[in-house]
């Protein structure tokens, strides 16, 4: 370790686009004071690991990755940040040889704590633990001016205090804290002159948008975006289905710029499920809240997550799920098996479903996933309507991309359409994606 400028800087993330928002604000950062970003799996003088923990793997593959950066230059700096790093610093500062542990009060202090560290030239003698209590912490300030491909994501929410009896984000991220609709849509512009041709607003809460501001709300900043001159796409991350009340569905009905794309957190199709886990709705007022979107976005597609095998899940809430999917129609399933968090109420829970029963009700959901994505795709096919797809990538003489409701599509191409637009016609699926032919030449 020395000195010298010009040091090389590799990022590595795990869990949310939030953390992935991040750690390009982050890498950003380090390039605006002289270094060279470089692959996670190159030998860099700097190593950033930017943690999750919402499952004990996430915690087994941010350790795992730490000691690979270590064993691949043992004399580089080694920075741990995020959700784990906040949540259990002493279990990190245990792995010989990390330098720097902060948590997600001030991610950006990474850069900082990295130059300090090559100024002296030496490895720490003892790992500096900057994690600060994030009881009153602010939205902590930072921007991305780049992005692949086509899409950005942006970051406009960090907290949760929702509380889920599974979850630990709560304690790894804090309060709700929002970032002020001014300093979104600076953002925005930045990225829009720069040829983003799809944003996405992410949060760990995005639904929670403006709680704390007292004169914003996620509705009143989706409406200031669409105003924008250049705005392409809109798209929104997860949402709780408790939003898609009557007054936030007619706010964005009229937005032209918004994707007819909601990923909806469900976590489970029962009622009683939902109970247990202290979600903040049930089955019906989902399939409500759905259902009122499809009336004023008559191309609107769903996407979801579900945990299978909840503590005391039965066989009948198993059913109340396939059934509740089968109702909603989800273009896109996640589908989780339930694992005990450390700490969470859930954990503790009388009634944990044995394991070789999660296995069977995961692949029966997946299948079950598989067979209404296929029917959704045949049926859009069948109706022969026009779409407007933004091809994103190429490969193998196709061109590939996304329509504003989410379904994936290919045309044979001789060449990349990289962030263009072009209207198709879908003529066939293979049951995951579709693929058109385009309507002008």
């Amino acid at each position: 370790m020395s000195g010298d400028v010009c040091k090389t800087v590799a990022v590595y993330t795990l869990g949310c686009k939030v953390n992935q928002y991040e750690s390009e604000a982050i890498l950003e950062a380090f390039e605006q004071r002289g270094f060279i970003p470089a692959a996670p799996e190159d030998v860099c003088d700097v190593y950033v690991i930017n943690t999750c923990t919402v499952t004990a793997e996430s915690d087994r593959k941010a350790r795992q990755f730490i000691r690979r950066a270590i064993h691949r230059n043992p004399n580089a700096c080694i920075l741990v940040t995020g959700c784990l790093a906040q949540t259990a610093p002493e279990n990190i500062a245990a792995i010989a040889g990390v330098d720097f542990i902060c948590g997600n009060a001030d991610k950006m202090s990474v850069v900082e704590a990295a130059e300090e560290l090559l100024r002296k030239a030496e490895k720490a003698h003892e790992t500096v633990i900057h994690v600060n209590s994030l009881e009153g912490a602010g939205f902590e300030p930072m921007c991305i001016t780049r992005f692949d491909r086509t899409r950005a994501y942006v970051k406009i929410e960090d907290g949760c205090e929702s509380r889920c009896t599974y979850c630990i984000i709560p304690e790894a991220r804090g309060k709700i804290r929002s970032k002020p609709i001014p300093e979104v849509l600076d953002e925005v512009r930045g990225l829009i002159a720069g040829g983003c041709r799809e944003v996405v607003l992410t949060g760990i809460e995005t639904a929670s948008y403006g709680k704390d501001l007292h004169d914003s709300s996620l509705a009143e900043l989706l409406i200031a975006i669409d105003r924008l001159e250049g705005i392409g796409r809109v798209r929104l991350g997860s949402l709780d289905p408790s939003l898609l009340k009557p007054a936030f569905v007619n706010a964005i009905a009229p937005l032209r710029s918004l994707c007819p794309h909601f990923h909806i957190s469900m976590q489970s199709g029962s009622s009683s499920v939902l109970a247990r886990m202290k979600r903040k709705y049930n089955a019906d007022q989902a399939l409500a809240g759905m259902q009122r979107l499809r009336e004023v976005m008559p191309q609107v597609q769903f996407t979801t997550d579900i945990i299978v095998g909840f503590p005391q899940e039965t066989e009948e809430e198993f059913e109340q799920t396939l059934d509740f999917v089968k109702k909603a129609g989800f273009l896109m399933i996640h589908v989780f098996p339930y694992s005990k968090r450390r700490g969470t109420p859930a954990a503790i829970m009388s009634g944990q479903v044995p394991e070789d029963v999660k296995r069977r009700r995961t692949a029966t959901l997946i299948a079950h996933a598989a067979e209404i994505r296929r029917d959704i795709l045949q049926r859009l096919i069948d109706e022969g309507e026009e779409h407007t797809v933004l091809f994103e990538s190429f490969e193998n003489g196709r061109a590939w991309g996304h329509t504003s409701n989410f379904i994936e599509v290919a045309i044979d191409s001789d060449k990349p359409l990289h962030a263009q637009t072009l209207p198709v016609r879908l003529y066939a699926t293979d049951g995951t994606r579709c693929f058109a032919k385009p309507t002008v030449s």
